[in-house]
């Protein structure tokens, strides 16, 4: 996982359920194409990357910025964004 940042258990199941490579995390993380800051109710940031090897898909990472480290959330492809 990159510096800096840490999985939740959630966030771990929702990454072996969903067949979801650490290395896309990492670099959603690393280079993300978006980033949205308070992006929910919550004050979490959203940091979204396409995916080349997985049909050009939105990967999303949803973080809680507001400790240390970082705290991923949840991970999920997401077919709303356009």
């Amino acid at each position: 996982m990159i510096e800096g940042f840490e999985l939740t258990e959630h966030a771990r199941y929702q990454i072996q359920d969903r067949a979801i490579q650490l290395a896309w995390i990492e670099i959603t993380l690393s280079n993300p194409q978006r980033i949205l800051l308070l992006a929910d109710v919550h004050g979490n940031t959203h940091y979204l990357k396409q995916i080349p090897d997985f049909g050009n898909r939105w990967l999303r990472a949803i973080v809680n910025p507001n400790v240390t480290p970082k705290r991923v959330i949840t991970v999920f492809f997401d077919r709303r964004v356009k």
